[in-house]
């Protein structure tokens, strides 16, 4: 474990709120690149990409950065105008 690594599980282990706050941060990244690796498999521009799904280009560009909380109903345009299948999974905290 990196001493940041140690700083955040000691943080989270005082401060439920921040704990709460790390977690969505992770799952923002996840997203990021999960949609960020779908486009680029597609060979798309975030422009293409965004007109291909129906949103802003800058709807796309914050979702890839990882500071929009993207919500199941946009990942599911996401994956419908992709010919992809969302799946949602739980997996215990490790």
């Amino acid at each position: 474990m990196s001493k940041i690594d140690d700083y955040v599980t000691e943080r989270s282990t005082k401060n439920p709120a921040f704990a709460q706050l790390v977690e969505q941060e992770n799952i923002n990244l996840e997203v990021a690149v999960k949609v960020r690796d779908l486009r680029e498999n597609m060979s798309m521009s975030q422009r293409e990409f965004a007109k291909l799904i129906g949103k802003p280009q800058s709807t796309i560009a914050r979702i890839e950065n990882g500071s929009m909380n993207a919500s199941t109903k946009v990942l599911s345009e996401i994956a419908q105008a992709t010919n992809q299948r969302l799946i949602i999974q739980f997996s215990p905290v490790s």
